[in-house]
């Protein structure tokens, strides 16, 4: 289901959702102009289809305890395929690594992650990160403050693109 084949109100659907996954079903549906019985079947379409791939709690890092943030730009040795994924693979294993992303360019990954203090990322970035199989360099960047932290897509540009096209 590409993304030209979502209806206005499906755009509207994702667009509400993503800015309030708990909202009922009920409001939802008053929301997007429409009676709740077909609105929770978009929504079940919608998830099936793979637009809507789980709902989440966004929770303050810091006020939990962890109070280091850190970008890991990283190196492979080897970029071949089987490679790739095995590093891929140990990311999604390590509990401090919270995003991880394959790039274009110098660095071939770059990673998200989380700490509660400088020791124990520190451990983590000599004892595993660099440790690890493959991995040629790393270079670290300490998030001083976050100034904009806005999951999922901005529906209002989708919206703009989709009327020009049109």
């Amino acid at each position: 289901m590409p993304t030209s084949r979502l209806d206005p109100i499906d755009r509207k659907i994702l667009a509400e959702l993503q800015a309030d996954g708990r909202m009922t079903n009920v409001e939802l549906a008053k929301r997007v102009g429409i009676s709740a019985p077909p609105c929770l079947r978009r929504v079940r379409t919608l998830e099936e289809a793979g637009f809507i791939q789980g709902y989440h709690a966004k929770v303050d890092s810091r006020e939990l305890g962890f109070e280091v943030q850190v970008f890991a730009m990283v190196g492979l040795q080897s970029q071949a395929e089987s490679d790739l994924s095995k590093f891929e693979q140990r990311c999604r294993d390590w509990p401090l690594v919270r995003e991880c992303h394959m790039l274009n360019g110098e660095v071939d990954f770059i990673l998200k992650c989380v700490a509660p203090d400088l020791s124990t990322f520190q451990s983590f970035l000599t004892g595993q990160l660099t440790a690890a199989e493959n991995v040629a360099s790393v270079k670290t960047s300490l998030v001083i403050r976050c100034a904009k932290d806005e999951p999922g897509v901005p529906f209002d540009v989708l919206e703009e693109r989709l009327n020009r096209l049109a």
